[in-house]
């Protein structure tokens, strides 16, 4: 949420006057929510059976070639984040292969019980033995024996769910083994979106969601359409680009509010960058009500 100048241009502009014009995207929310909330909520994950907390902390708000803006923080740095968060309540670790965070998240995870916490890490294998060869080197990277959540990380195909079915039957697999717990996808279109709604295999999906769409798969009422056929299905929606990647920064508390009042996402991930940055953040979705 710092650092990101650079992120910024047209679309922020252009998003910052709709946004000025109309808090919340038009037809899809209240903007009056009529329950409190708070990061550190129990939720349940659709139909998995996975209890976390209601914000994951992420490790990778610009993630990728194995290095992000969390990961930059260094092995200690973004672990001690990570275990502030967990001392305060979270319990939901958001890593990937591409953020190349996996060694900070095994540091925090050292210092505390694994079954205290939510893991859920990404893969980009789009074959069969990438697939198992990432699922044995994640859990060495991680230090665990198992994988809460594992995602096909970055699925842009209208026809993912055949053309990748070797790496779905890896997981289901692994799931049956007993090396992961649940297994789905993070979609970056919107026909890869409606793939996995209309899939049996996805469990949990990771969507874009925001007020003025930044970097999501189509408009806000577009996406939430798509949303609500995975909630029917009893999918797990995790959100994620809830402040647009830093194009929100200025205007966290709508957008934390937007993303509460959906009442469409189990959970939602964001990354901090600093404890100071991280506790505001937990205070505004407390706030939020």
């Amino acid at each position: 949420m710092k650092r990101r100048e650079f992120i910024l241009g047209s679309a922020y502009g252009l998003g910052a006057v709709w946004l000025s014009s109309q808090p919340f995207a038009t037809g899809l929310v209240s903007q009056t929510l009529n329950r409190k909330f708070s990061a550190t909520d129990t939720v349940t994950l659709g139909k998995t059976g996975i209890k976390t907390s209601r914000l994951a902390m992420g490790t990778g708000t610009v993630g990728a070639g194995h290095t992000s803006h969390q990961s930059a923080l260094g092995v200690k740095g973004l672990s001690d984040l990570l275990l502030n968060g967990y001392d305060h309540g979270l319990r939901f670790f958001d890593t990937a292969d591409s953020y190349g965070s996996h060694p900070h998240v095994a540091e925090a995870l050292s210092h505390i019980a694994r079954d205290k916490v939510t893991v859920m890490t990404k893969t980009w294998a789009r074959d069969p033995n990438s697939a198992r060869a990432d699922l044995d080197r994640f859990r060495r990277e991680l230090k665990t024996d198992y994988i809460d959540v594992c995602l096909m990380h970055c699925v842009t195909e209208e026809d993912w769910t055949t053309r990748f079915r070797g790496v779905m039957d890896v997981l289901s697999e692994a799931k049956q083994k007993g090396v992961i717990r649940t297994h789905g996808c993070s979609c970056h279109s919107i026909e890869a979106l409606r793939a996995a709604a209309k899939s049996p295999w996805v469990e949990v999906d990771l969507v874009r969601m925001n007020p003025i769409g930044s970097h999501m798969d189509a408009d806000p009422g577009t996406v939430a359409g798509v949303i609500r056929e995975m909630r029917a299905a009893g999918k797990g929606i995790i959100g994620m680009k809830i402040l647009g990647q830093g194009d929100l920064r200025n205007r966290q508390d709508e957008a934390v509010k937007f993303a509460l009042s959906l009442q469409l996402l189990d959970a939602f991930t964001i990354g901090a960058e600093s404890k100071a940055e991280q506790e505001d953040l937990m205070r505004r979705i407390g706030a939020a009500a």
